[in-house]
């Protein structure tokens, strides 16, 4: 059964968020589990997602979901706009609530990039980096 379209496509913020993640080589998009997914081989960047608070599920329509490096998880878990994203945040990936006029573009361009470091395999990287 497939899932439902769980996003706007004249969302503004999902048109920034589209606008930087087809920036890197080979990106593309898809739609997977009803949300935007950002990918080259593997996904490096959902548009949307959702936790559970105290039993309840709590969705996040305006947020970018980042597979992060290790070592930036304690300061960004440090930030109210961050969350553990239910089923990936097992795997280290993190939520960033985008609502609001104090999103900073720099630093999601910074967490796309390190998500898609992660993700892209060491060609793309090298291509990112030449």
């Amino acid at each position: 059964m497939a899932h439902p379209q769980m996003f706007r496509d004249d969302d503004p913020l999902l048109a920034r968020v589209r606008e930087v993640a087809l920036g890197f080589p080979d990106a593309a998009e898809k739609v997977s589990h009803g949300r935007p997914a950002f990918f080259t081989t593997k996904v490096f960047c959902y548009y949307g997602g959702s936790q559970r608070v105290d039993g309840e599920w709590v969705s996040h329509e305006e947020c970018v979901l980042v597979l992060p490096e290790e070592a930036e998880r304690p300061a960004l878990l440090e930030d109210e706009r961050v969350f553990v994203p239910a089923y990936l945040g097992t795997t280290g990936w993190l939520g960033l609530d985008l609502a609001g006029a104090a999103t900073d573009w720099r630093e999601v361009a910074e967490l796309l990039d390190a998500s898609y470091r992660r993700t892209a395999g060491v060609r793309r990287v090298a291509r990112l980096d030449g």
